[in-house]
């Protein structure tokens, strides 16, 4: 069925997901977010404004549901029209490189104990005495000295 086709209050009815399936269902091709979402507000006679108000709440809608893939550059397409590459990995297999990562970290944190060096002459910890030749100590303790 296509989207014309359908009565507005059966739409209204409908997730925005549904519409959305809909539209590139019926465009038979990837799309952008944004432009998939302009065409289910319009569908539903929505304002414009409606775009960029609920753009964020289409993104996480779109993200979590598994009709929906998102391709590269930021098209989005049916999850039908695309296959899956699953890769199944040998756990000993893990195993082996999860104890590797940790080696390599040991190896990252000793090595960055060794770069550790301080610059003696660096001159924002340098103090004048002249800078220093109108301070007062004053001792708590010493009575004669009221503030």
């Amino acid at each position: 069925m296509k989207l014309n086709e359908i009565p507005k209050d059966e739409l209204e009815l409908m997730g925005y997901d549904d519409i959305a399936a809909l539209v590139l269902q019926e465009s038979g091709k990837k799309m952008k977010l944004r432009d998939i979402f302009k065409k289910v507000c319009e569908a539903l006679d929505l304002p414009e404004e409606t775009v960029d108000e609920r753009l964020l709440d289409f993104f996480e809608l779109m993200s979590i549901n598994k009709k929906f893939i998102m391709l590269k550059n930021g098209f989005w397409d049916l999850q039908s029209k695309h296959k899956l590459d699953v890769v199944i990995e040998d756990d000993e297999e893990d195993e082996d490189i999860i104890e590797e990562d940790e080696d390599e970290e040991d190896e990252i944190i000793e090595e960055e104990d060794e770069d550790i060096f301080y610059d003696k002459d660096d001159e924002t910890d340098d103090v004048d005495d002249d800078d220093l030749a109108d301070l007062v100590v004053i001792d708590e303790n010493d009575e004669d000295n009221n503030l």
